[in-house]
């Protein structure tokens, strides 16, 4: 029997988690808590709390980061994503997003047709580290750095050629699928490799985040963040708990309007027990705290134009709490009608023919429903990574930083990054084809 391609992405979503349960102890108490806010959302709000996701996705649904060091292991992350039905989406810069030290440039691996991000909408954000950025690091560190990487292998061949297999022919048998998901969940487990205390010290001086990726022999999840239906009472609730989250909710803030692209928060990065190798010879216990326990709250995709309008408004949004609900329509229609964000479209009776959009739906001859945005924020995941690091490393703004736009990543991939705008509009043009009116 073929495990079709969703099939397996389920899988290796559902292993990962357990992997990084184990892992991460803490992460399993944030998706306890995750359920339990979202079950008495869902009791609170009846079919409401499922305007932007059926009960069943949302409970599924993760999104894991990674980090890689070098095109090469970028590119090699992409033939295993592909395996899962996971394709490249997004460009985001994190290097000059935040004020600490971000040297790295990120797409995110996921579906993009509507039906299989219902099915299962697992996401990896993928940053690859800038090793060739003279603002981070000089050319000693450069050389080391692109010796160790490349040295190492993070995706053996074996599960390459499955990976590639499976993209093929979309999907395996039963057996190949159970090696596909374990040799993939494999290639992103923690390794007790012993850590070289000298050279992930001088990374860290750097960047935490640049020692996190080049200063170990392999990869890891870095977070795996399950999605809650209220944010900020699973935020109460994990303090109640006794774990520490991070100072505020990234993203917009709360309102009593429509939720809009993405909030998100974590618990801080803890104190994990590795072994070290030391500059005298001796191998021995230390301590690494760079993963942390991230969950997320996922709103309506907006237009280019939402977006400007986001982006204007959530410089001052904190500052002026009072701005947000005086610019932002208030109600999804407001959104729909200013043409801020992005829906669907489907009668629920006959059109008499003649009819506008607007006045059918006015009418509840036709209804608009929201797409829900599947991407990242580039600020939000720089202040989260931010909010984590013990101090902000360094950087050299007198150098010119080295030039990455989405279609230099797609090269280094291999393939094109899709755009994300570009995705949720043709969702909402198919919609609208499919009404006839």
């Amino acid at each position: 029997m073929t495990v079709a391609t969703w099939e397996l992405r389920a899988r290796f979503a559902a292993a990962l988690s357990e992997l990084y349960g184990r892992e991460v102890p803490a992460y399993t108490t944030l998706v306890e808590v995750s359920e339990a806010v979202n079950r008495d959302y869902i009791r609170a709000h009846g079919e409401e709390a499922t305007r932007l996701g059926s009960v069943e996705r949302v409970t599924a649904e993760r999104h894991g980061a990674i980090r890689v060091g070098s095109p090469k292991e970028l590119s090699q992350a992409a033939r295993v994503f592909a395996a899962f039905g996971m394709y490249p989406v997004g460009f985001y810069d994190l290097r000059d997003a935040a004020k600490a030290s971000v040297p790295v440039v990120s797409t995110a691996f996921r579906p993009i047709d509507e039906d299989e991000l219902a099915k299962n909408p697992f996401r990896v954000f993928t940053s690859m580290l800038a090793t060739d950025d003279p603002r981070f690091f000089s050319p000693e560190i450069q050389q080391r750095l692109d010796e160790f990487i490349g040295a190492r292998t993070l995706f053996p061949e074996d599960l390459l050629e499955l990976a590639d297999r499976a993209a093929a022919a979309g999907g395996l048998e039963e057996n190949e699928a159970d090696q596909l998901v374990e040799k993939a969940t494999k290639a992103f487990q923690l390794s007790d490799d012993p850590v070289d205390h000298e050279w992930y010290r001088t990374l860290e001086n750097i960047s935490a985040v640049a020692a996190d990726i080049g200063g170990v022999t392999t990869t890891h999840i870095n977070h795996l963040t399950p999605r809650v239906l209220d944010i900020d009472d699973l935020y109460n609730r994990m303090e109640a708990r006794g774990i520490t989250m991070i100072d505020e909710v990234q993203g917009p803030p709360k309102w009593k309007g429509p939720d809009v692209l993405l909030r998100q928060t974590s618990f801080r990065a803890l104190d994990e027990e590795r072994i070290f190798s030391f500059e005298d010879g001796t191998i021995g216990p230390g301590t690494l705290r760079v993963r942390f326990g991230e969950v997320e709250q996922r709103g309506i995709a907006l237009t280019p134009k939402g977006r400007d309008l986001y982006d204007q408004l959530i410089h001052e949004a904190y500052r002026e709490p009072d701005r947000w609900a005086e610019v932002m329509p208030t109600t999804e229609e407001g959104l729909r009608q200013q043409q801020l964000a992005y829906f669907t479209y489907e009668k629920v009776g006959e059109v008499p023919a003649g009819t506008s959009l607007d006045d059918a739906i006015a009418q509840g001859l036709v209804v608009a429903t929201p797409i829900v945005y599947e991407d990242f924020l580039p600020r939000s995941a720089a202040g989260i990574f931010q909010s984590n690091l013990k101090d902000e490393g360094t950087r050299d703004d007198g150098q010119h930083g080295t030039d990455y736009d989405i279609d230099v990543l797609s090269k280094i991939i291999g393939k094109p990054i899709h755009d994300p705008f570009d995705l949720y509009a043709a969702q909402q043009q198919r919609s609208l084809d499919a009404l006839g009116i």
